[in-house]
């Protein structure tokens, strides 16, 4: 079955402005199915394959002759200096919808288009799937602990598949297939360490140092390895609020994973049971409120102006919606009670920045108003956020 992607309407209005429409995001995100579902009439040719990746290689002239009405050019990454060739194309034609390019990372994809591409493409991001998405179709989630444990990777869905397993097999390859250029063979075992340790870590500040000395590597090393997973879509890096109100504010990111199956396979759990008395929980949900706030936007085509506060003292924010008046702040609470202690950061908040309405998502079943504040189900998130 095909679950509608929020992306699709998106798609089609650029795909009427540009001659290039990239599709990027992770591995196994759905793009290629996307692509060939929204544009089936395109001929689709596979950079992975062998001899479509020579011939791009060894004759790009030759290989964009043989599809000057467009084409679907999958894992355009694996060709990078394809780009170059196709600016002269679009040059020449720039009829738009023309050619559709996918890409499962950004380190050589994205340079190459900021060299090449620039002005003659739209760069669309696709996610796993978000909860809205779910909703839509007959994978429903049957609860908060089971989408938390599961995530939404389509195939998991679609094959009903063990989470866990593929999961597991889903890093082993990334690992294995994305990263070799990137991590030297003898950091391997310390990048995996890496993975689990930033697992083990979501929802809290980025410390380099720290996590260098945990794991055996230099401050550097660390940076880098960010880098990577950023640029690989694995983890998203929430950055701090930069109006400090007077206020000494901290300048370090938060870590969140894009996917929330893959802190729980990192963590080992073996069936999503495990995650109502689990330490990971709470910063589990908060992860998963932050990154469907993330694909909403996306998914609509725009930027996810989105940020956290937190003081010298420790008074925070978890997540501020940036809004042309003033910043919208958000408590998560994964907690199914609504409790007087939920809104303490909120309440500092709004005496400190002067703004007057606010919203909090927590883990039960029923919508409210409180003192201003829009109190959101998880099973309403973030559909209500447009409304509020």
């Amino acid at each position: 079955m095909i679950i509608n992607r929020k992306l699709s309407a998106i798609l089609l209005k650029r795909s009427k402005q540009y001659p290039v429409i990239a599709i990027v995001g992770p591995r196994q995100s759905g793009k290629t199915t996307l692509a060939k579902t929204i544009y089936p009439q395109k001929k689709y040719i596979s950079l992975e394959d062998y001899d479509n990746r020579e011939f791009a290689i060894d004759d790009p002239r030759g290989f964009l002759a043989g599809i000057r009405e467009g084409a679907i050019l999958d894992e355009i990454q694996r060709v990078p200096q394809l780009l170059s060739y196709l600016q002269t194309e679009v040059d020449d034609n720039p009829e738009p919808g023309r050619f559709i390019l996918t890409g499962s990372n950004q380190f050589l994809l994205m340079k190459g288009i900021s060299q090449s591409l620039a002005g003659r493409i739209s760069i669309n991001r696709l996610l796993p799937f978000s909860l809205e998405e779910l909703k839509t179709s007959r994978y429903k989630p049957e609860s908060l602990d089971h989408l938390l444990y599961t995530g939404g990777y389509p195939r998991i869905y679609d094959q009903n598949l063990d989470s866990q397993d593929w999961h597991s097999n889903y890093l082993e390859t990334y690992v294995e297939k994305d990263l070799k250029d990137f991590i030297q063979v003898s950091d391997l075992h310390a990048f995996r360490k890496f993975l689990i340790l930033l697992a083990s870590s979501c929802g809290q500040l980025i410390n380099l140092s720290s996590i260098g000395n945990s794991i055996g590597v230099s401050h550097n090393t660390v940076k880098a390895w960010l880098s990577v997973l950023e640029a690989s879509y694995l983890i998203y890096l929430l950055q701090p609020y930069h109006n400090n109100y007077k206020k000494r504010v901290v300048k370090s990111p938060k870590v969140y994973f894009y996917d929330t199956g893959l802190v729980s396979t990192l963590l080992k759990l073996k069936e999503f049971g495990q995650l109502s008395n689990h330490y990971i929980r709470g910063a589990l949900f908060e992860n998963w409120v932050v990154i469907e706030y993330v694909k909403s936007q996306l998914n609509r085509g725009l930027t996810a102006d989105c940020y956290f506060w937190r003081d010298h003292t420790g008074n925070e924010i978890d997540l501020l919606i940036d809004t042309v008046d003033k910043p919208f702040p958000i408590e998560i609470k994964s907690g199914k009670t609504i409790k007087r202690e939920f809104f303490k950061g909120i309440e500092n908040f709004t005496k400190v920045a002067g703004v007057t309405h606010s919203g909090l998502v927590y883990g039960g079943d029923q919508n409210q108003v409180r003192n201003n504040t829009s109190i959101i189900t998880w099973a309403h998130w973030p559909d209500e956020i447009d409304r509020i």
